[in-house]
């Protein structure tokens, strides 16, 4: 019978759709046993992977089975025709990329039985296979607990020769190992900042501090959150007393205020109290920059908007004692400056230096996501 003849017969069976009628007749014109593939639990292509194969002249048995995709079915029949031992990887329960891994590591000569194993992701089976191909102690990462970038970033410290065993554990992301390992690489002490209970911007302000040649020490604690840490570190830089703020009790802004005063060379122990919130220290580190006596409103009853009409009083030279006083909001303290200085737009003080528009903090501004 001619292929035509076949063909026709097989399509008068109504099994088979136009594309898997298509890779019979090609095997067919190839003159290779078709009855093997030419089944309806075959798609086309499936039916093509066993074609290719059968052309190939490889044992197609191996793989010819429906419960192989097209996919694994391709890496099997590529293992077979460079002679590889495909028994290996040859199991419905690898997905084909896992396979092409382990056919990739046989090409090159390696123990594959280390990662051939269902339990790897094909991208882990590929960090661990680079890394035997690099002749490296795969050991310390070849294990499924690692996310295919934790293995990179210990594969990559195994290549840079550090010591990984300072970061090579489950309980590190690949973002905190790879900030660990390049601490590591420079040659700092990154196992000051080598520790989980550090977030991943802790690591690196921590990081930064001995980048800077600092005593990152001082604030390489868990308790101070990334915004702390960045205000100390930014003191030490500047060589600043950073003992006195380097204290849990302030905020971030607090702790800027103080840094600010300091830098500045005015008294802070006046203000660097927990009791004063940033503004109000602001207010009253501004004062102090200005030569102002601060003491009039230095107070923590006071809130920033009465210490800035206080301020501004004293930028005038008027007696502030009649309206330093708690009891009085700030509108009405606005009120008796005024009239003290006459009412005249043109001596209200607003534009003595002082900044007439309030500053959000930091942690405001996070919070709102505008940061």
């Amino acid at each position: 019978m001619t292929v035509n003849e076949v063909m026709t017969k097989i399509r008068e069976k109504g099994e088979f759709e136009e594309d898997q009628l298509s890779e019979i007749r090609l095997g067919l014109a190839a003159k290779v046993d078709v009855s093997i593939y030419a089944k309806p639990e075959f798609n086309s292509e499936q039916m093509e992977q066993i074609r290719l194969g059968l052309e190939s002249g490889v044992d197609v048995s191996v793989y010819a089975k429906p419960e192989f995709s097209w996919g694994q079915m391709n890496e099997i029949r590529l293992g077979l025709e460079r002679k590889l031992d495909v028994s290996i990887y040859a199991k419905p329960e690898f997905s084909w990329d896992q396979m092409e891994q382990v056919r990739v590591g046989l090409a090159c000569g390696i123990d594959v039985s280390i990662y051939a194993k269902p339990e790897f992701s094909c991208v882990q089976m590929q960090q661990i296979r680079i890394g035997l191909e690099l002749e490296m102690d795969v050991s310390i990462y070849a294990k499924p607990e690692f996310s295919w970038e934790q293995m990179s970033e210990i594969r990559c410290g195994l290549e840079r020769g550090v010591d990984v065993s300072i970061y090579a554990k489950p309980e590190f992301d690949w973002k905190q190992a790879n900030v660990i390992r390049r601490g590591l690489e420079t040659g700092f002490d990154a196992r000051m900042y080598a520790k989980p209970e550090f977030s991943l911007d802790q690591m690196k302000e921590i990081r930064a501090g001995l980048e800077s040649r600092v005593n990152a020490v001082m604030y390489a604690k868990p308790e101070f959150n990334l915004d702390q840490m960045r205000q100390i570190r930014l003191g030490l830089e500047s060589g600043v007393d950073v003992g006195v703020y380097a204290k849990q009790e302030f905020s971030c802004d607090q702790m800027g205020q103080i840094r600010l005063g300091l830098m500045n060379g005015v008294d802070v122990s006046i203000y660097a109290k927990s009791e004063f919130d940033w503004g109000q220290m602001k207010k009253i580190r501004i004062g102090l920059e200005d030569g102002l006596n601060v003491s009039a409103y230095a107070k923590p009853e006071f809130s920033r908007s009465q210490m800035k009409e206080i301020q501004l009083g004293l930028m005038n030279r008027i007696d502030v004692n009649s309206y330093a006083k708690p009891e009085f909001s700030w509108e009405k303290m606005r009120e008796i400056r005024l009239s003290l200085i006459g009412a005249n737009p043109g001596n209200t003080g607003e534009k003595q230096g002082l900044e007439t528009e309030e500053e959000v903090s930091v942690e405001v501004i996070k919070a709102m996501n505008l940061a």
